[in-house]
């Protein structure tokens, strides 16, 4: 499955966070994540991240898709990284 993950956190644990999910997925741009994961890698992340936030202070969204090629991408500005890096 390829997922996209958005976040909004608190800055004494942004850093955490960030670090996390490198381990995993691609970094984007700022809050943002993307890549290929199995089921298992996946619900790690979702371990993981819920033993990091606040949940009343900070907000993670998980996009899901099947497969990457039904995921369609327009950049408007510089990109943070090379988009054939992406994907």
């Amino acid at each position: 499955m390829y997922v996209i993950i958005v976040y909004d956190i608190s800055v004494e644990r942004v850093n955490k966070v960030r670090a996390f999910l490198r381990q995993y997925l691609d970094w984007i741009q700022n809050s943002v994540f993307e890549g290929a994961l199995t089921n298992s890698a996946l619900k790690e992340i979702e371990l993981g991240l819920k033993e990091i936030i606040v949940p009343e202070e900070d907000s993670v969204i998980i996009y899901i898709l099947n497969d990457s090629k039904y995921l369609k991408k327009k950049f408007i500005g510089e990109p943070k990284v090379e988009p054939s890096n992406i994907l």
